[in-house]
């Protein structure tokens, strides 16, 4: 119960902590409301599935040990995190947005996690550094799944509301496009420093 409880702990500081996901779900829910980002949060975290599978076996591993993916890996996420962080950046304000219905997709999402570095070392802490149950190491990866899994997507709806809410503060278009240009900033700092750790 112990492992447990820490497993939790390190779980939502590690999933709740700022980073790519979490502020570009906030950045959504600023630009387009709650309701309209919880197809890209669902994206999220079904992303967030796939890179716990992947991590939980090994083949992040693997396939970063060969010579010259790291890198390649490396530029591709920060160009697709560029692009989300200019997405953001002039998204119109949140009626005028959906008016056009220009929200984020479930693809856009899913990609995010599969491309986000703080995801697989934050997944890896959490496998590497816990055991839920000892000796049974695929009913142990499969708790922590379901644990996790439950965490992220508890967090990731709490980031959606936090950006709406702060929308609904400020209905007028001049403090929206700061709302959205600060998190757009804001995006590419996580990405830059989870790059440089």
């Amino acid at each position: 119960m112990e492992e447990l409880f820490g497993f939790v702990l390190a779980g939502l500081a590690l999933a709740g902590s700022p980073g790519p996901a979490t502020l570009s779900l906030a950045a959504t829910g600023a630009a387009f409301g709650a309701r309209g980002g919880l197809v890209y949060a669902a994206g999220i975290t079904s992303g967030m599935a796939a890179v716990i599978a992947i991590t939980a076996s090994g083949m992040v591993g693997v396939l970063m040990a060969l010579p010259g993916v790291a890198p390649l890996v490396t530029i591709a996420a920060a160009g697709y995190f560029l692009y989300l962080a200019y997405r953001i950046a002039t998204a119109p304000p949140l009626r005028e947005a959906s008016e056009r219905g220009q929200r984020p997709s479930f693809a856009a999402g899913a990609l995010l996690s599969l491309v986000n570095p703080k995801g697989y070392a934050a997944m890896a802490a959490l496998f590497s550094g816990f055991v839920l149950l000892r000796e049974r190491v695929a009913a142990d990866a499969l708790a922590k799944a379901a644990v996790l899994m439950a965490i992220i997507a508890a967090v990731n709806l709490l980031w959606l509301a936090t950006g709406a809410a702060l929308t609904r503060c400020f209905r007028r278009p001049r403090l929206n496009r700061a709302i959205n240009i600060v998190f757009a900033i804001l995006l590419i700092a996580s990405v830059a420093f989870a790059l440089v750790r």
